[in-house]
């Protein structure tokens, strides 16, 4: 077999492939096989017809077609694999001569990795905000702590901010009942947000017994989008009592015994999660950086796949009703033309950033280790409720471990670049990155990589592919009425 390749972008490239006619015994003598077990010809028991008599029967050219569809996606890894080329997505092919006894000539264009020119990482500097935890910060949280272990008692004064109140929901459309918007005995604490838009405004200043309607726009479900007549009645309003912050409280609510030895665990708690989002700022800044610096062809193709999917998702959610989605979007100040410029803007950042982290893996000669995959395993069991090895299968019996590799292998990638970048808060003092990112530096004594997944990056295979699954960067979010 002959191929050659031409580039027809820095993103795309034309394959041709020439076939001798030859090379496709093997692929009509498994045809043949596979057409004898089907095939019933008089005096022949299944299977053991000759193959002329089963061409006779089919016809000459419906098994030329049946050899060549069955050999053209192993013809096609086989050229892409000795062209080196490393394919985004699936290859538009066209077969231009299929003739009995001649070369099988076909080409297949499809969209590839550009070639990227990295910059030197070690000049890469990297600023965010410092770590800073206040006293407000503490005594949020232990007022969180307090409130729960704390009681709720009934009283006979109106409802106010904080309360926890017992109400019976109702609402009407144009005059009509929405059988699906009424509710009884519901539990709600007041100004918490967690129900309807205007609900706890609504709340605020009313007695048990008391009823007091207002207008709300539902957000989900059948009548999503349309106004309501809503009217709420409290059944009770409950104050909520908090211990006092003691170490009487410390001893109940904690492993300490004096709510100072409390407050500083609160303090390193408090710390600890503004560690990791700085953390996430460190990373997102990286990537910022590097977009800045590097000169990324994208292709055309795989950005607007991603575009058709936020759109598809977002319609989905509105049973596709483009009048219903261009409403929501004017209620929330925006517009379909805006929500597309939106979604192209994200696209595009999305594959620029994952075939940046792709080009990076591979300068840097990022390899997953079986503890790598490991740890990313268990991180999705522990999300998702699944224990690890049933996930595991899962996700090779959906062909989706290759996925979960190459995310894991961008994850290193990044890691390495803020390894090597030089990282400061705005105070100028140096961040020490080694807790959320290790150190990435790639080494002589790198662990090998996971067996399972170590041929996940070939040409050709799902690792090879932008995936929008992995996206660092997620599409603009579609309306929160069409969720």
């Amino acid at each position: 077999m002959k191929s050659t390749v031409e580039q027809l972008s820095p993103t795309r490239v034309r394959i041709n492939v020439e076939v001798p006619f030859s090379e496709l015994e093997p692929d009509f003598e498994r045809v043949y096989k596979e057409l004898a077990k089907q095939v019933r010809l008089p005096g022949f028991r299944p299977g053991k017809a000759p193959p002329r008599l089963i061409e006779a029967r089919i016809g000459r050219e419906a098994m030329l077609d049946q050899v060549v569809n069955d050999a053209l996606p192993s013809r096609y890894g086989q050229a892409v694999t000795e062209s080196d080329v490393r394919p985004l997505g699936q290859p538009e092919i066209e077969v231009t001569r299929k003739e009995y006894g001649q070369d099988l000539v076909f080409t297949a264009e499809v969209d590839v990795r550009p070639k990227i020119t990295l910059p030197d990482l070690n000049t890469l500097k990297i600023t965010v905000d410092p770590v800073e935890v206040s006293d407000e910060d503490v005594d949020a949280e232990l007022q969180s702590l307090r409130a729960r272990f704390g009681t709720l008692t009934t009283v006979e004064r109106p409802a106010a901010s904080g309360d926890v109140v017992s109400i019976d929901l109702s609402a009407t459309i144009d005059g009509d009942e929405v059988p699906d918007a009424s509710a009884e005995g519901l539990s709600h604490e007041v100004g918490s947000g967690r129900l309807i838009a205007g609900l706890d405004d609504a709340l605020v200043g009313l007695s048990a017994g008391e009823s007091r309607s207002f207008t709300s726009t539902f957000v989900a479900g059948p009548h999503a989008g349309q106004e309501a007549e809503v009217t709420v009645t409290v059944n009770s309003v409950k104050q909520r009592e908090l211990p006092e912050p003691d170490d009487e409280f410390a001893q109940l609510a904690s492993e300490f015994d004096t709510i100072d030895e409390l407050r500083t665990n609160l303090a390193e708690q408090v710390r600890r999660v503004k560690r990791i989002r700085q953390a996430e700022k460190i990373r997102n800044a990286a990537l910022d950086a590097l977009l800045e610096q590097v000169d990324i062809p994208l292709p055309e193709a795989i950005v607007q796949a991603h575009v058709d999917n936020t759109l598809r998702s977002a319609l989905h959610r509105v049973d596709h009703d483009e009048a219903r989605f261009a409403e929501l979007l004017a209620r929330q100040g925006s517009s379909r033309e805006q929500f597309d410029a939106d979604t192209r803007a994200a696209a595009e950042k999305t594959v620029k950033t994952q075939l940046l982290l792709d080009a990076l893996a591979d300068e840097l000669q990022i390899q997953v280790g079986q503890d790598d995959l490991t740890e990313r395993l268990v991180l999705m069991s522990q999300q998702s409720g699944i224990e690890p090895q049933r996930l595991l299968s899962y996700l090779q019996e959906q062909n989706q471990l290759p996925a979960v590799f190459v995310d894991v292998r961008r994850g290193l990638a990044i890691a390495a670049v803020v390894d090597a970048a030089t990282v400061t808060d705005t105070d100028g003092n140096t961040i020490d990155t080694s807790e959320f990112f290790g150190n990435r530096t790639p080494k002589a004594d790198q662990a090998e990589p996971a067996d399972e997944v170590e041929q996940a990056g070939g040409p050709g295979s799902e690792a090879g592919r932008v995936d929008a699954d992995a996206a660092p960067s997620p599409p603009p979010k579609a309306p929160e009425d069409t969720e």
